[in-house]
This record gives structure tokens, sequence and C-alpha cells, in this order.
């Protein structure tokens, strides 16, 4: 890891082919852990050591292990399996216990989904920076990014599963679809190809293609600028739209409520509030609408302060 003033940025090391497994799924929970406690943290860059991949794909042998703990079962019955593991998971004394039973990958998977969840609910920001390809659980990790950067060159990004004889498990089913659209998504599944950095940019899958010796920098610069808006409304924003953009629009609408009743007496929000009506009056006009105080706005992640006010 590496700091840059509140910007994290973490090389992720998957050995020699840039491989996902157990021991980086569980550093990653553990990274999130750290930033969600470190209100010094607003952002955290995560890009990969291998030459030509942000993340090859998942330990192959990892998942195949996993499979042979796992006796064959019906749907319901998995059903049941995967929602029991996400409970015993959270105990931690059951959860050492049946982390050698059948019950073991279960807990795994839901860990790895849950760290994503949490990357996804948490105020910081958080930017992958493809320096390479990424397939399966690689495009899976920068899907559960806020931002996707891609370095040019010859590389792609993709779901591979089905030619493996499975699917994505580490949310590329439901990530993906939202990102570029049910039937896109389940035509790159079902074929398994993935796509260059252009195409990935074409359909929505990456923000931003970028010149492989200015990827790091880019990411750095875009995590300064979206991480220096207030931390308790990036959170705010990030669960009304990951989590409530999935519901029907009444739950999603109440999503929206709750964490509008919840941002809004907050310090930071009143503070800011005051200024803007403050200006309003002083000013005899809506201060937005001069080109200069939106600039300076959005640079500064906020409604510029007169005083030396910060924002927390």
């Amino acid at each position: 890891m590496e700091v840059r003033g509140p910007v994290l940025i973490v090389r992720l090391d998957g050995g020699p082919h840039g491989l996902m497994g157990l021991a980086m799924a569980d550093a990653l929970a553990a990274l999130v852990d750290e930033v969600e406690s470190d209100r010094a943290v607003r952002a955290v860059v995560l890009t990969g050591t291998h030459p030509g991949r942000f993340i090859g794909h998942a330990d192959v042998r990892w998942l195949q292990e996993g499979g042979t703990t796992i006796p064959p079962i019906g749907h319901g019955i998995a059903s049941a399996v995967a929602r029991t593991a996400a409970v015993v998971r959270r105990v931690p004394g059951v959860a050492q216990v049946a982390s050698v039973t059948p019950l073991g990958g279960a807990m795994e998977l839901d860990k790895l989904h849950d760290t994503f969840l949490r990357m996804n609910r948490c105020g910081v920001i958080f930017i992958a920076a493809l320096n390479g390809s990424a397939l399966g659980l690689g495009s899976e990790l920068a899907q559960a990014c806020d931002v996707r950067l891609m370095a040019d060159g010859d590389f792609f990004i993709g779901q591979p599963e089905v030619l493996l004889g499975i699917h994505p498990g580490g949310g590329g089913t439901q990530r993906l679809t939202r990102l570029v659209g049910a039937h896109r998504a389940l035509m790159m599944m079902l074929e398994g190809r993935p796509v260059s950095p252009a195409k990935a940019l074409d359909i929505g899958l990456v923000d931003e293609v970028v010149a492989p010796d200015a990827l790091l920098e880019r990411a750095v610069e875009m995590g300064l600028y979206l991480g220096a808006r207030p931390r308790d409304a990036v959170g705010t924003i990030k669960r009304s739209v990951y989590l409530g953009g999935s519901m029907s629009l009444e739950e999603g609408l109440h999503v929206e409520r709750t964490e509008f009743l919840t941002i809004l007496p907050g310090e930071n929000a009143q503070a800011l509030m005051i200024e803007y009506m403050e200006r309003t009056e002083r000013d005899g006009d809506l201060p937005l609408y001069d080109p200069a105080i939106y600039d300076d706005a959005l640079k500064s992640g906020h409604f510029p302060f007169t005083s030396h006010r910060t924002i927390k």
C-alpha cells in the first residue's frame, strides 16, 4: 500500500499469474475494515502488480477444491445452505468449527460478497485502475468499485466462467447486468468472450481508457477529486444507488428517504446549507448560478465557505 494524502493506493499481488485466491480475498476484507474506520482515507485505488493483468481471474484451484467439499444438492437445499452460511459466518466460535464442514466454501463466498457490498456501502471512493486484463473475479472486483479506469492496449475484460462449466460467482451476474444492461450482460456471459478496453468503454463497463503510463496518476487524480466530497454524503449516495437502485421504485424511494433523513441533520450538511443561504441573502442570487462559484465547488468537493471551516 502507498499513501497519497487522502488516497490509498493498493497493489494487488496475485503471484506470477495474477490470481485472486482466499488469501487476497481475506486481505481485501481487512482493507475494507481499515478504511471504513479511518476517516482520513477518502479514496482507494486498486491496481495489479502483474505487468499485463489487473487480476487474471480467480485461483481455479480454490474454486475446484471448494466444490469437492459440497455434496450434490438441489436448488432448494443450496439456497438454505447459502442463507445458513451467512448467519453462521457472523458467529465467531461457530464459524471456526463450520469452516471445516461443507459450509466452509459457502462461508468464504458469503464473505467475498459481503466485502464487495461493504465497498458499495461505505463513504470511501473505490477506483479500479485496470493496468491490464481482468477476467472472471478480476472483472467482478472492478465491477464492485465505484470507478473503473482501464489501460489502453491489447487487454481484455469479461466473464469466461461458462467455458469452465460454471457461472460468475463473485457478483458478475448482478453487477455486470446493472452496468451494461440485462441482454448485453446475458450474451457476454453466455458466450464467455471478453471485450477490449475500447468496447468496454463503449458499453459502459469502464469509465475511461487511459494510456498505460498515465493510468495510476489519473486514478489518483480521480480519487482526490471525488474523495473531496463530504464522506458521509458519498456513503448515502452509494447506498441509495447500489442498494435502492435494484429495488422496485417504491422500495428504492424508501431507501433514499431513509438515507436523506440520516444525512440532513449532519454537521457538514447543516453548515453547507447555512453558508449557501447566507451567500444567497448577501449576493441577491443563487450562488450555484454563478459559474465561478460552481466551478470552485466542483474542484473543492463542496460549496465553498467564506470562513476557514473544513469538511469532515
